[in-house]
């Protein structure tokens, strides 16, 4: 199977996978098995659960019954999250547009031949009306931290200030060096999820196929740290999008030739392939920099630490908004009291509500 299909997985394990039904206006006084969740009187079935996690899982890492029901548990939590900022959103009155829906379906299937794609979809128990669904929902509860958390975490001129004051040698150059970010691909399966959508080439001709599709996507215009973060290989990097900082021309001259000339003398912005041994990594040379102090004239040094900076503000203000969204919701998880209750097994039992949140 082409590893262009996981950029399907995009789509199908971004924690907000699929709608869930409505019941009543407030929770029942008994439920029964199947019901895993209620949340502002809205359930959350097993089925819901686990069509998502079907959909998200990767059938060549078979797991365990204890990390089954943990995977699930997880997802339950995200479908609750989910269920939340749709009920925001109606509220905020934010709406989907058919082309922004379009495009959004578009991405995933990029690459991926027609049947594959539905060969795909059917492997993973999933339409493409239900894709839509799910995409839909994505985008909405996208919307709703956009709007709620991202347009609130501005960085102020003083803030700037302070932080270059504080870190002013962070910011001073030794000698002359190339600031660098790099997208590793490798051709082996990693042993721990290496990015943010858990994308990884298993063989030569795959990683050699998510190379070439990640190259298109930077010459149409793609961020190469959303990229890197989203497909890197390289667990440590991709957590920073790719950056690698400053790199002295002294390590350079001690790196392999092939990396060595990916970078002395190329021009910013430049991006270059290198391969070894199947594996491949995408070089950008961000910057060049002269050896000496750099200050906020640098329009690099000021988008560097207002990027950092609001990078701060949006994961602080969207885990405080979640959390707050959460105190304001009836929510109750029948899947964690049935664990608990059963010592980690889960009977096939219905289930009294309790009269707590």
């Amino acid at each position: 199977m082409p590893k262009a299909i996981t950029l399907l997985a995009v789509a199908l394990s971004s924690g907000f996978l699929t709608a869930c039904r409505s019941t009543s206006a407030t929770a029942p006084a008994a439920v029964s098995a199947d019901t895993w969740a209620v949340v502002n009187g809205k359930t959350i079935s097993r089925q819901d659960v686990d069509r998502a996690f079907r959909r998200s899982q990767n059938p060549a890492q078979p797991l365990s019954e204890e990390e089954t029901l943990t995977a699930k548990l997880n997802v339950l939590d995200d479908l609750v999250t989910q269920q939340l900022l749709l009920a925001k959103a109606a509220q905020l009155k934010l709406e989907v547009t058919p082309a922004e829906l379009d495009a959004a379906y578009n991405d995933a299937k990029k690459n991926i031949p027609d049947e594959a794609f539905q060969q795909e979809l059917a492997r993973r128990g999933i339409s493409a009306t239900e894709l839509r669904d799910g995409l839909r929902n994505e985008l909405l509860a996208r919307k709703v931290i956009t709007q709620e958390v991202g347009a609130k975490a501005a960085v102020t001129e003083q803030e700037i200030n302070d932080f270059f004051n504080a870190n002013r040698a962070q910011f001073n150059i030794p000698e002359e060096a190339y600031h660098l970010a790099q997208l590793v691909v490798t051709p082996v399966r990693e042993p721990q999820q290496t990015n943010r959508r858990g994308d990884d080439a298993t063989t030569p001709e795959a990683a050699a196929a998510k190379v070439q599709a990640l190259l298109e996507r930077l010459k149409a215009g793609a961020s190469f740290a959303e990229l890197a973060a989203d497909y890197s290989e390289d667990p440590e990097s991709s957590q920073r999008g790719g950056d690698l900082g400053f790199v002295p021309v002294s390590r350079l001259k001690q790196a392999p030739p092939a990396l060595r000339d990916a970078v002395i003398n190329k021009p910013a912005g430049s991006v270059t392939v290198v391969s070894q041994n199947g594996a491949h990594t995408i070089v950008l040379v961000v910057a060049h920099e002269s050896a000496g102090q750099r200050d906020l004239s640098n329009p690099e040094v000021r988008e560097q630490i207002t990027q950092t900076l609001r990078n701060r503000k949006e994961q602080l203000l969207r885990a405080a908004y979640l959390a707050s969204l959460r105190n304001d919701a009836q929510v109750t998880n029948y899947l964690a009291s049935r664990l608990v209750a059963s010592n980690g097994k889960l009977p096939n039992l219905p289930l009294t509500a309790p009269g707590a949140k």
